[in-house]
This record gives C-alpha cells, sequence and structure tokens, in this order.
C-alpha cells in the first residue's frame, strides 16, 4: 500500500534567491608595516636621506594616481609602525604598486605585520527584493539566462549611478580607523540562514546609524569573501577620531552588530603626507595642513 504525502507549497518567497546583489568598484590593499628604527639609526644620515629622497617621489605619484591613490598613516600601538591603503583599479595595479614598494631601499626597513585584500562593495539589499520580485511576476527562472541578462543590465545601471561611491577619492581627513569583520556563522546564530527580507531590514536600521554619523566619518565598507581572511574590511577616515568610538559604540546596539557581528583587530593611524615621509623618519609626526608647524 502506497503512502501519499502532501506536496510542498512553492511560494515565490521559497523560490526567490537569496544572496543579495553586490557592486563593486576599486580593489584595495591595506598593509601594515613594523619600521626597523633600530637598524635606520645606525645609518649615516646622507644614506638615510638618500633613502627618503627615493621613496617619497614614488610615494608622491602613488597618493596622486589618478587611477586609485595611496595614503600613509602613522599607526598608534604596538600592531605596526606605518599603514598604507591602496585603491587600484585592478588587482594587477595593487600587486604592481606592492612590487614598487618591495623595489625602494626603503622597504629594507619595513617588516610586514599583516595586510588585507579586499574590494569596495556596495549591498543592495532593497534593490535585491524590488528586482527578484518583478522578474519572478513577469515569469522569468531564477538563474536562467534571462534573468542572469537581465542581473547584469540592472548592476550595469546601478554601477554607473554609484560610481563616485565604487570609485572614491582617498579621504583627505587626518585620522583613519580599518578593521575587518565577519558576520557570525554559529550554532544558534547564523546569518546566512535568515531570510534576505529579515537581513534587508535589520540592514536597513544598520545603516541608519551610519548614516547620522556623515557630516563626521567617511567610510568605505570593502567585500574580502573569497580574498581574505574576513569577510569584509572598514575604513574610517575623519578630522576628530574619537567619533570612531562613538560611531562603533552606537552600533554594538543595533541587532546585526550585537547578534551576528564579529570583528577582527582595529589599526588606528594619522595621516601622513607622502610629501612629508622624511619627517616622519626623523620622529617628528607632521603637523595638520590647517595648523602652522611648531
Amino acid at each position: 500500500m502506497s503512502t501519499t504525502h502532501p506536496a510542498r507549497p512553492e511560494t515565490r518567497a521559497a523560490e526567490m534567491p537569496e544572496m543579495p546583489l553586490t557592486i563593486e568598484g576599486y580593489p584595495s590593499l591595506h598593509q601594515m608595516m613594523r619600521f626597523r628604527w633600530s637598524a635606520w639609526r645606525q645609518l649615516p644620515r646622507a644614506e638615510r636621506d638618500n633613502i627618503i629622497a627615493e621613496a617619497t617621489p614614488l610615494l608622491v605619484k602613488m597618493e596622486q594616481n589618478a587611477n586609485g591613490q595611496s595614503a600613509l598613516f602613522s599607526l598608534l600601538g604596538h600592531k605596526g609602525d606605518l599603514m598604507l591603503i591602496h585603491f587600484r583599479e585592478t588587482f594587477d595595479a595593487l600587486n604592481q604598486a606592492q612590487l614598487h614598494l618591495a623595489q625602494l631601499r626603503l622597504s629594507d626597513f619595513l617588516e610586514p605585520t599583516t595586510s588585507y585584500l579586499s574590494v569596495v562593495e556596495l549591498g543592495l539589499y532593497e534593490s535585491t527584493t524590488k528586482v527578484y520580485k518583478a522578474l519572478m511576476d513577469r515569469g522569468i527562472e531564477p538563474h536562467s539566462e534571462q534573468w542572469k541578462s537581465e542581473i547584469q543590465d540592472t548592476l550595469a545601471r546601478q554601477k554607473e549611478a554609484m560610481r563616485p561611491r565604487l570609485f572614491p577619492t582617498m579621504p583627505p581627513h587626518r585620522y583613519a580607523c580599518f578593521y575587518p569583520m565577519d558576520r557570525r556563522r554559529g550554532e544558534l546564530k547564523n546569518w546566512y540562514t535568515l531570510p534576505i527580507a529579515e537581513r534587508q531590514r535589520q540592514m536597513n536600521e544598520h545603516g541608519m546609524i551610519g548614516r547620522r554619523y556623515a557630516g563626521e566619518v567617511k567610510q568605505i565598507i570593502t567585500g574580502s569573501i573569497g580574498f581574505d581572511d574576513w569577510e569584509w574590511g572598514v575604513d574610517l577616515f575623519a578630522e576628530d577620531p574619537l567619533v570612531f568610538k562613538k560611531l562603533i559604540y552606537e552600533m554594538r546596539f543595533d541587532e546585526v552588530s550585537a547578534v551576528y557581528a564579529q570583528f577582527g583587530s582595529f589599526y588606528v593611524g594619522v595621516r601622513c603626507p607622502a610629501a612629508e615621509l622624511g619627517q616622519l623618519l626623523s620622529g617628528q609626526l607632521p603637523a595638520p595642513a590647517s595648523s602652522p608647524q611648531a
């Protein structure tokens, strides 16, 4: 005697793909380095000057590069002495920037402590559900060739509209804070098992906090899934470093962060214009551009 089971109801929500759409811009590389101060101090002054004279033009050129800029920061704390942030149009160009730096005599005094590879990313949670629903209402099968074509057209339009955010000029602010993060995957709480509509709701609330700090801090989010050990990287730039604490602390009370977020190491640095490399390596942090020299 055969047993029949009721057919599983198929709904639009069940058919809708769970992965949100993203658009990508500049590939990004963070290099954190320790400076070998003891070896540097043993060099004759003339040799140090020659090394600085060789390195400065390259760093200035990278800082002013029209196709993705670099920036140099003096790190606070024990995690390193210098941090270089690079934006470039391609991963090959990022690699070339790394190779150019490695050829400098200055690199003999730089000991890498860590690095981070990612790409500037904008998540399109709200747009994703609207696009998916519109396509399904038209009877287009998810993941079919027509579906893929329509999605690519949508992403191309979004990318053009968001170009300034995807390919940003390096923010000129004096302070930078970088940290990597994940969305928690655990036995009880797993971000990736939430329905896309619920993830959209939480991300909308999460984004509202950042928008309240828009006039005080510049935020650049990069995606690193498949590129590095964490899932996202976050760069914050501001004229007052205290805003980093206030923004991140407020976000800890947000559901996305409180329940699902895991954070890596934080790196906070003070901007050093490339032209002032010699001053930095003499033990003096360059003054802010708006402040008179002491």
